[in-house]
């Protein structure tokens, strides 16, 4: 599973600021970023009288809008789908997730604050590092919104710097299934070796394997 970082605050505090420049800064480091921005209060896509929302409103649960230039899926959900679970709809192509919001997330956090906005939103044991425009009595590393270049070093550092070694996700009725440590390295290098084995089989990068019961 890829690092997920969440960038959480209270409104006005520059998230979305912050988020824009922390990509820009990662994207002229070659890192490539996925971004989640949870809506708590819903949003819309498929505007009323579009062939999407008719769609939707005919009763089609996932509706898929596919151009040469995008890709997008509109599923109803009874619920607000946990971080780590969309994190595995982003494929395998990616270095990172940064999540704008989901504060309630076991995810590293950071927090952005403004002068004049109060307390912080997390506890301090919450948080690896706050950007803030005032030095806060908090016992967590803080940056200057101005200073991107540190926090992405941090982030490089904590996140991207070591290679990642083989990832595993098993996700069972689509949803994502703890593993420990053991059985992850059982499933891949069974894997591995079985399909290694075969005629034509080229260097492996990833492998997906999908079982539905009849």
């Amino acid at each position: 599973m890829y690092p997920i970082v969440s960038i959480v605050g209270k409104s006005e505090s520059g998230k979305t600021t912050l988020l824009e420049r922390l990509i820009g800064e990662l994207k002229c480091r070659c890192y490539r970023s996925g971004v989640v921005k949870h809506e708590p209060y819903g949003f819309k896509l498929d505007h009323p009288g579009k062939d999407s929302w008719r769609l939707t409103q005919a009763g089609g649960d996932i509706i898929a809008l596919s151009s040469p230039q995008q890709l997008a899926f509109i599923k109803r959900v009874e619920e607000d789908t946990p971080l780590e679970e969309l994190s595995c709809l982003f494929g395998d192509d990616l270095d990172l997730i940064l999540a704008d919001g989901f504060r309630g997330s076991d995810t590293p956090k950071i927090e952005v604050h403004r002068k004049g906005l109060g307390e912080l939103l997390c506890p301090a044991e919450e948080l690896f590092a706050v950007v803030s425009d005032e030095l806060l009595d908090v016992a967590v590393p803080q940056y200057s919104p101005d200073n991107i270049s540190e926090l992405a070093d941090v982030i490089e550092q904590k996140f991207l710097a070591s290679p990642q070694v083989e990832h595993l996700i098993l996700r069972i009725n689509g949803i994502p299934t703890r593993l420990n440590p053991f059985v992850k390295k059982f499933i891949s290098h069974t894997l591995l070796g079985m399909v290694s084995v075969l005629d034509d089989v080229p260097e492996i990068k990833t492998l997906q394997i999908l079982l539905r019961k009849s």
